[in-house]
């Protein structure tokens, strides 16, 4: 796969470096709260009772799961949005669903399940040492818990180390059906078409074909004869001398007559006016005989023959846009883009496409698009956040606020921190 589609699996080396990168931080934070916790434990006898003061590890502990729960949900939304968390994004790979687009937070969440099962174990036997009162016997049981969760969670990260299928998918990624592609050695697939590429839009269903008539195939009215030899005035009318009066038809007119037809026979033309008349008279020329309809040669033909020096135009191309969540959409001529699109005047009847956000990172109308054909022009509204395109060679370009920019098939559009990729049926 990578060698045709410009994709390189993420070695495990890499995956276990951004997992570093993403948890000492949280995890850090979490045990030296619960260290302090459990050091602030104070124990008093009364009344031959063992009464136990755990204030200090309520608070210090329940802030530090708070801040690990939070920094989680977090780093959940932006790996579930678009496969990069901070550690993807230092060590050069990204997550994807199995068609190469963003995960989503369903399977973001199910892989850090996956790898955080000792973890949790640890944090509900925590809560257990405080409900039963096992704190002479804490260390003993939350030490080895600790570091046995910590070791499942390398093991689950690196154990793409063990897949036949060309170290593609740890086990958590077969469980949440995602990949981990390697975007410094290959190709970004979230960003440049999926795991086809920038062509793997599926064709639309273009209306077939209708089959028009030919004109002269079938029976027709008797055509207007023109008699394009009809005098404009007298003088121009009078016909030159020694002209003869019956005129042989030329090849133009015998490529047009049917064969089996004969001619009929000129009509003599009457004698001049005398010279001493002020004006002669105009001489009368036959106008040519309605002849009647006969079948054309190309009867057999179901289609209009097109001229020779007459050029079909060629057909509209149909263009989609794919959003980074999957989303399909073709485009209408007139399109605005954001997080709650509104037209100005003028643009009442333009398409409205409202982008999911939560981040708010998206304009309320970020983005205008003109649909041409080849391509569309986009038209940054002065967002908050900006706009930039890529090209299909990689260059990224940022979009200048109110100045059209062509987008060519193929070329992705970032928005904020959202994107939709340009293809044409």
């Amino acid at each position: 796969m990578a060698v045709n589609l410009g994709l390189v699996p993420a070695t495990a080396g890499k995956r276990l470096g951004a997992a570093v990168l993403d948890w000492l931080a949280p995890s850090a934070v979490l045990v030296v709260a619960f260290a302090i916790g459990f050091a602030g434990v104070t124990r008093t006898q009364s009344g031959g009772f063992i009464i136990y003061d755990t204030g200090s590890l309520v608070l210090f502990g329940g802030t530090g799961l708070g801040l690990t729960v939070a920094y989680t949900f977090v780093l959940l939304g932006m790996e579930g949005r678009s496969g990069i968390t901070i550690g993807n994004r230092l060590m050069g790979i990204r997550s994807a669903d199995s068609d190469g687009y963003a995960p989503g937070a369903g399977g973001v969440f199910l892989r850090g399940l996956i790898t955080g099962a000792g973890i949790l174990l640890t944090v509900v036997a925590a809560a257990m040492v405080v409900i039963f009162k096992w704190f002479d016997a804490a260390l003993f049981i939350l030490a080895p818990l600790a570091l046995a969760g910590a070791g499942w969670a390398v093991l689950v990260v690196v154990s793409n180390t063990w897949d036949r299928n060309g170290r593609l998918r740890g086990w958590h990624d077969t469980a949440a059906k995602t990949l981990v592609f390697d975007v410094k050695a290959g190709r970004n697939p979230i960003a440049t078409g999926g795991i086809q590429g920038p062509y793997s839009f599926a064709p639309l269903d273009l209306p077939p074909v209708q089959q028009v008539a030919s004109p002269v195939a079938g029976p027709a009215n008797t055509p207007q004869v023109i008699n394009a030899q009809a005098p404009l005035n007298p003088i121009q009318s009078q016909p030159p001398a020694g002209r003869p009066a019956d005129r042989a038809p030329d090849a133009a007119s015998q490529a047009f007559a049917p064969q089996p037809f004969t001619p009929p026979a000129p009509t003599a033309v009457p004698p001049a006016a005398p010279a001493t008349a002020a004006h002669p008279a105009p001489a009368a020329y036959p106008a040519p005989a309605q002849q009647p309809a006969a079948a054309h040669p190309d009867d057999d033909h179901d289609r209009t023959q097109m001229r020779g020096g007459f050029r079909e135009p060629a057909p509209v191309a149909v263009l989609r846009i794919r959003l980074d969540d999957g989303r399909d959409f073709q485009l209408d001529r007139n399109v605005l883009v954001g997080r709650n699109p509104v037209g100005q005047s003028g643009e009442q009847h333009a398409q409205l496409l409202a982008v999911d956000d939560p981040g708010r990172s998206i304009s309320k109308t970020h983005l205008h698009v003109l649909t041409d054909g080849a391509g569309v022009w986009v038209t940054d509204r002065n967002s908050t956040n900006g706009s930039a395109v890529t090209t299909p060679d990689g260059l990224r370009t940022p979009l200048q606020p109110g100045v059209p920019a062509f987008v060519s098939p193929g070329s992705t559009v970032h928005f904020g921190d959202r994107s939709f990729h340009l293809g044409q049926a």
